[in-house]
């Protein structure tokens, strides 16, 4: 905040001369140098240096007066520089804490396991891996993260799509069981009509034998 008083001009800090030489003039007019002079002319003489005095005396108080101002113009201007300078040593303080904090802080990366920087320089993509980016610590940090998200994000969707397809081909695997069990369902039953068929065709020519075919050698009946 700025004051709002108006600045005093140089002339004015310029402080007036010293009233010595009127003073020792009216003390000359009272003296017995002047005992015969004109006690009209020593009045007009005393007036003028009176009025002297007066300018004098105006400019002295005009003079203090701004020199006033201008210490106290000079004094909020300072207090407004320590100001200023105790609000930066409080925020310079506030920073070295934080960034304090910051060193100190354990981040959840430094626990992540990542692909080595071998790997890294090998796998990673081309814009991932330049040499400025090699030669900057924190870059590299960045991109080497980054570089393992998108990596376990691919194998992420990878192992969904695994997921997928085994889940399709247990689907098939089902259904193809579920033929096969109706096929074999199917096969004993037909096995079954086959065998019952079977065994009605053995009991009719049980039933029913053949008759016996006679020998050529007998002779037939005259």
């Amino acid at each position: 905040m700025t004051s709002t008083s108006p600045t005093p001009d140089a002339d004015a800090l310029v402080l007036p001369p010293a009233p010595d030489s009127e003073l020792n003039a009216l003390r000359d007019l009272v003296s017995s140098a002047y005992l015969n002079h004109d006690p009209a002319l020593v009045q007009i003489r005393a007036g003028a240096l009176f009025a002297r005095l007066k300018a004098l005396n105006r400019s002295a108080n005009h003079a203090t007066r701004a020199h006033k101002q201008a210490t106290a113009d000079a004094r909020h201007e300072m207090d407004q520089t320590y100001l200023g300078l105790q609000n930066l040593l409080y925020e310079k303080r506030h920073l070295e804490r934080e960034i304090e904090k910051c060193r100190q802080f354990a981040s959840i990366y430094q626990d992540i396991p990542l692909h080595s920087l071998d790997e890294f320089t090998q796998l990673a993509p081309e814009e991932a891996r330049t040499e400025d980016v090699l030669s900057d610590e924190h870059q590299l940090m960045l991109n080497r993260l980054s570089f393992e998200l998108s990596e376990r994000q691919r194998l992420d969707q990878r192992r969904r799509e695994l997921i997928k397809e085994k889940e399709a081909l247990l689907k098939e695997s089902k259904v193809k069981a579920a033929t096969m069990e109706n096929v074999k369902s199917h096969i004993d039953s037909l096995m079954k009509s086959a065998l019952e068929a079977q065994k009605k065709v053995s009991d009719l020519v049980q039933a029913n034998p053949l008759p016996t075919t006679p020998n050529s050698s007998t002779p037939a009946p005259s």
